[in-house]
């Protein structure tokens, strides 16, 4: 899941977390495994598994190979990202309605499953925050399609007002949001709201979005339309699909991640998409939140 961040001024540089790689060895499961880690195998090759390509100070032009370790096996099953027959673009929408019921079918589910938390959190909200419990921003979706995406709110009532009086005191600190248009301590975040940030409770409302159309339960990040220009030629990967609750992005590292590194890795979704590779990603998004790192 994305953290909410305002239109980026400067594209954000850095190195490139590559995630460990793996080699497996030995045949796949067998043919009678219905479990999902049985599923992935019999329909992926068997393979050495080369480490990603890129270097140290730059993110990768191509990512050959996604290692997804699936919790309480030990299994390493490989997802294919990237071959000479993956890189054109998809002529439609990826994933149609297949991949649209599966939104509907997960978003519902989960909607019914947490709603104590949703109200609770509500709760919380407003007894110590006051004011709205919900925040919508703009966000691109598919087809270009602007559309609200909604969090629970997070950040204290005068916002931008405590975030220019913070800017004005330390030139250091104005740099750092020139940068990144993110802050290692931002004053206008609450301790309540640092805490649904790092559990990525707060975006658990995009959950109604996802049931109105607006996005889809794996895809890239959510994005402003400023930022969709800094895109270049991945801006038509972006536009192909809905955005995502949970993406590549969000099992591969999330805020430690570079920002032209999670561009890459939302282009690379899009261009090898299959069910199957949303199915891994679902299956890895909950252990990725339970480390409760700050996501980006």
């Amino acid at each position: 899941m994305q953290r909410h961040h305002s239109d980026l001024t400067s594209h954000a540089q850095g190195s490139f977390e590559a995630r460990a790689a793996q080699s497996t060895s030995g045949a796949f499961a067998t043919r009678g495994t219905r479990s999902l880690s049985g599923v992935l195998q019999r329909s992926l090759a068997h393979q050495s598994i080369p480490h990603p390509g890129g270097s140290a100070s730059t993110p990768p032009t191509s990512l050959e190979w996604w290692v997804i370790t699936q919790p309480g096996t030990g299994l390493s099953l490989p997802a294919q990202l990237s071959s000479p027959a993956s890189e054109a673009v998809p002529a439609g929408p990826i994933g149609g309605a297949l991949k649209r019921a599966l939104d509907v079918a997960v978003a519902s589910l989960a909607l019914i499953l947490l709603a104590p938390l949703l109200l609770m959190t509500a709760l919380l909200i407003k007894a110590t925050m006051g004011g709205p419990v919900l925040f919508a921003h703009s966000r691109v979706g598919l087809n270009g399609k602007v559309f609200r995406c909604y969090k629970f709110r997070t950040m204290v009532n005068d916002a931008e007002e405590r975030l220019r009086r913070y800017l004005d005191q330390d030139p250091r600190i104005a740099r750092e949001w020139q940068e990144t248009c993110k802050l290692a301590h931002d004053p206008r975040v609450t301790s309540l709201g640092q805490l649904l940030r790092k559990a990525s409770v707060d975006e658990l409302p995009q959950l109604i979005n996802v049931l109105r159309g607006d996005m889809s339960c794996v895809g890239p990040r959510p994005i402003t339309a400023i930022e969709l220009q800094r895109y270049g030629a991945r801006a038509a990967d972006y536009l192909k699909t809905r955005p995502g609750l949970t993406g590549l992005w969000q099992v591969s590292g999330r805020s430690s991640l570079s920002y032209a590194s999670r561009v890459e890795l939302d282009g690379l979704y899009v261009r090898n998409w299959s069910m199957l590779l949303d199915l891994a990603i679902l299956v890895r998004t909950l252990p990725a939140i339970l480390k409760f790192n700050q996501a980006a």
